[in-house]
């Protein structure tokens, strides 16, 4: 996957059990970002950025996704906690981290990888990032989607 290519589609449950596919989004700058494990610090603190980030996000017009590979129920627990307001998505089997190139298999256990990508409006990989720091991420997101739309 490439810096131009079509963001591969999916549908995911988010911490409220609400089915979301990629294409609901189509119009909209969307924010995917890869994570390993709900409530370890590093999770914790790169989430509880993208929340601090949220006024920005929706001024940008940028919605922002949240995915790992845990389930329902600790994502629920891992948003109230923190008061994520934003969508975190289930891919419990880890079949779409693994279609973005963000799947890391520690048999028997499979993780996401903590990797971004920014799609354009029309469905398209606007940028990739696939070393990512937890505590400063979501600024850099933020400044490259500013760059992005300028473009």
């Amino acid at each position: 996957m490439k810096v131009g290519d079509s963001a591969p589609e999916f549908i995911l449950h988010d911490q409220t059990g609400q089915a979301h596919s990629l294409k609901d989004y189509h119009g909209n700058w969307v924010i995917l970002y890869f994570y390993p494990k709900d409530d370890t610090p590093g999770c914790t603190a790169e989430a509880c950025a993208f929340r601090d980030q949220r006024s920005v996000f929706e001024e940008l017009e940028a919605i922002v996704l949240g995915v790992s590979t845990d389930n329902q129920i600790s994502h629920l627990k891992f948003a109230e906690k923190y008061q994520l307001e934003f969508l975190i998505l289930s891919d419990k089997e880890g079949r779409v981290a693994n279609t973005y190139g963000s799947l890391f298999r520690f048999w028997p256990f499979k993780f996401a990888k903590r990797q971004t990508f920014i799609i354009d409006p029309n469905g398209k990989i606007a940028a990739i990032y696939r070393k990512v720091n937890p505590k400063n991420h979501s600024l850099f997101i933020v400044e490259e989607l500013r760059r992005l739309k300028q473009a």
